[in-house]
């Protein structure tokens, strides 16, 4: 009995490992361009719309099919549509390598997206499938969420060294390669998982779901081109026009591949808020600090990525320790702290000063990374109690899209104010820019915190 229980734990410890290395990949992916895109942008001819393009791909993608890929996976087996999302990783880091000019690239990022997407969904969805017990699956979410951070911490500096001695293409060949290992180890290891098939699937609502997010990430990929122009406010109307046959399908369908009875659920609706909180504010903004570093600061690419690991490193290290916090407190009483401790930790961050070292952002990014791990053990935690036990990697979805969503429209919001700013003013207004950028991420964080405090059964 001692060796088949040994047994099984190691399973369950090599399962959480692979389901956190590709959590921890996705973000290395998403965070590639952030020290690449200069290189990049010069070896393919990528002009500013392009550039913009390239960044907001993989997010495109990933918020595009976080729900479909939860779907599929409740729907015919987790374990499949996580390993298959790694086949696609591999084969758009691939692309990625080999791409002759920027169109090319970008399609890359969107499908990168697309086989994130699957991964973030289905894996959460396998550990909530795997650790039955509470205070298992408190640990393995813990483990998740520092996975989160790990990938943020660990992307750009990954990027940067190879882009150092390779050029840009090594940076997609070494996520490629990365996937190729954890796709191996995970057709060898990971669990069969039960489907739990419930009828045909809805491809009429993932179909409009994606066509729907699609077009409203478009239209703010277009409004950091140029906001004067028509084509952002019509991707935006053809999203909402899209997301409300969405809404009107899924009332209908019999197999939903996002239930709206969810949202009665105070406990799902606060974890989906938070999400959406996390992303338009902590995380959006902690993208844009590089920018900040350089263009401001005149900081190298690779100074810049280490000066993030203050936010980055402590977040994993916070979410790691989650699980020893007071058994008492509940996740919504760690979503509302984490968000008003990421509120705190953003406006600790303004007004920069001509001649500010980079220490001066070192404790608002401890704060922010303190709050941040905190915030993400929740929310890994409640993405998939808030949902019913064969529906977790839906719960998964939805709670990561809202996430890609929330992120998508924060950067946006802030690289705007920031390049109008600088527009205006040169680097007096960028700072200007980058001030109300973090004023407005602070009010995301904010804003999210009182949704949650207020969401009750």
């Amino acid at each position: 009995m001692e060796l088949a229980e040994r047994q099984a734990g190691a399973d369950k410890a090599l399962v959480l490992s692979i389901v956190s290395g590709a959590t921890m990949l996705a973000l290395m992916i998403f965070t590639v361009p952030l020290t690449t895109l200069a290189p990049t942008a010069e070896a393919l001819a990528a002009g500013p719309g392009a550039q913009a393009w390239i960044l907001s791909g993989m997010p495109l993608g990933a918020a595009a099919g976080l729900l479909g890929a939860g779907a599929l996976g409740d729907n015919h087996g987790r374990r499949l549509v996580f390993l298959w999302g790694l086949a696609i990783m591999v084969a758009a880091s691939l692309a990625g390598a080999l791409a002759p000019e920027g169109l090319t690239l970008i399609l890359a990022r969107v499908i990168q997206g697309l086989g994130s997407a699957a991964v973030l969904a289905c894996g959460l969805g396998l550990l909530g499938q795997v650790f039955v017990e509470t205070h298992e699956r408190i640990r393995a979410t813990a483990i998740w969420a520092a996975g989160l951070g790990a990938g943020v911490a660990s992307g750009p500096i990954f990027a940067s060294a190879l882009t150092m001695a390779g050029g840009w293409r090594a940076a997609y060949v070494g996520t490629g390669l990365l996937a190729v290992a954890l796709l191996a180890l995970g057709r060898r290891r990971l669990p069969d998982t039960e489907a739990s098939p419930s009828g045909r699937v809805d491809w009429l609502g993932s179909l409009l779901l994606v066509g729907g997010l699609a077009s409203l990430m478009s239209a703010l990929t277009e409004l950091r081109i140029g906001w004067a122009r028509p084509e952002p406010l019509l991707l935006a109307v053809a999203g909402v026009v899209l997301l409300a046959g969405f809404i009107v399908v899924e009332k209908r369908h019999r197999n939903p591949i996002l239930d709206l009875s969810l949202f009665r659920r105070a406990d799902f609706v606060g974890a989906t808020v938070a999400a959406f909180a996390s992303g338009a504010g902590i995380l959006a903004l902690m993208t844009l600090v590089p920018t900040l570093l350089q263009r401001f600061m005149g900081t190298g690419a690779l100074a810049a990525a280490l000066v993030l690991l203050g936010w980055s490193l402590t977040s994993v290290v916070t979410a790691l320790s989650a699980r020893w916090l007071p058994a008492g407190l509940s996740p919504r009483a760690m979503m509302i702290g984490g968000l008003v401790a990421c509120a705190a930790a953003q406006l600790m961050l303004f007004g920069p000063e001509p001649d500010s070292s980079v220490l001066r952002f070192l404790p608002g990014l401890l704060l922010a990374g303190a709050a941040n791990g905190i915030l993400n053990a929740a929310l890994g935690r409640q993405a998939v109690a808030s949902v019913p036990a064969s529906r977790t990697a839906m719960g998964s979805g939805a709670n990561n899209t809202a996430r890609y969503l929330g992120s998508a429209i924060g950067i946006t919001l802030g690289a705007v104010l920031i390049a109008h700013g600088e527009e205006l003013d040169g680097m007096v207004g960028l700072v200007t820019g980058w001030d109300q950028a973090v004023v407005l991420s602070a009010g995301f964080s904010l804003l999210g915190a009182l949704v949650v405090a207020i969401a009750r059964d």
